[in-house]
């Protein structure tokens, strides 16, 4: 079996910096990578889907690189609508894969069985997502090329609705039925992991399933209620945990950042502990 992690939102300041004057992010991410590193079977990889520091700035970026240095696994990067792909690059010269100044970063990674392919839904200086031509044609023209392939699709703004208004306001708004539409056409495509809500949400889109993931710092409120406000609050800092096996394809599951009480044995002796 082999595992990668899916980390979201990380939205890393400068150092001494608190996002909206309450959240160190940097801490929260710290404890994120103590908790990745921590785990009985390591993943192979770690792929950040977007929104990694929250203004784009360059000391920004540099206090992400020095947070995530002491993870032992090789890590990707993905824009979000909170990024500067270029001074991402410039920060991150040993990414080769972040393509070239200009373009957007999409690209494919080979993770053994599975091939992740990860499309650049950001416009920057902008918050809601798009899918040009181009960039959709370059999408379909990797997956056709590889069918034969189980693929996960990353991207940072979910191609669903999610039915928490301010946040549907700023999701994919151009391309994203012509985002389904290819989807549909390939099987192969086992899940599309996405960022931008800071929650852990699913929807099915044609024939599998899109989700997000929760933020490693600070969730947005669960609040479905039409015209409700745009908020956030510390719910449990979480990551996401992709496992695949051949025979049962790709399992998904919930990892909270932290120490908790436990684990305790079920059993002792051979027998259900009364």
């Amino acid at each position: 079996m082999k595992s990668f992690v899916q980390l979201t939102d990380t939205h890393i300041r400068a150092k001494g910096q608190l996002a909206y004057k309450r959240i160190d992010t940097a801490a929260f991410l710290a404890k994120a990578v103590s908790s990745i590193e921590s785990m009985h079977l390591k993943p192979s990889a770690v792929i950040l889907t977007g929104d990694l520091t929250d203004f784009g700035r360059i000391e920004e970026y540099e206090h992400l690189a020095e947070l995530l240095e002491p993870l032992t696994m090789p890590y990707y990067l993905l824009p979000g609508n909170h990024d500067a792909p270029d001074v991402m690059r410039q920060c991150f010269v040993g990414h080769d894969y972040l393509g070239e100044a200009g373009g957007p970063v999409q690209y494919t990674l080979d993770m053994g069985e599975i091939l992740l392919v990860a499309i650049d839904t950001s416009v920057y200086g902008r918050s809601a997502g798009a899918l040009c031509q181009k960039r959709l044609h370059w999408f379909e023209q990797t997956l056709a090329s590889n069918a034969d392939r189980p693929t996960v699709i990353a991207m940072h703004h979910p191609p669903f609705t999610t039915y928490i208004e301010h946040m549907d306001a700023i999701g994919l708004l151009e391309g994203r039925d012509a985002f389904v539409d290819i989807v549909g056409k390939h099987p192969q495509i086992e899940r599309i992991i996405c960022g931008h809500l800071h929650r852990s949400i699913d929807a099915r889109i044609a024939h599998t399933i899109a989700s997000t993931a929760p933020s490693p710092a600070h969730q947005v409120e669960l609040n479905l209620k039409p015209g409700g406000p745009s908020a956030w609050l510390l719910e449990p800092p979480a990551f996401k945990v992709h496992a695949w096996q051949a025979d049962n394809g790709l399992v998904s599951h919930l990892a909270y950042v932290g120490e908790f009480d436990g684990p305790h044995p079920f059993h002792e002796d051979g027998k259900l502990i009364d």
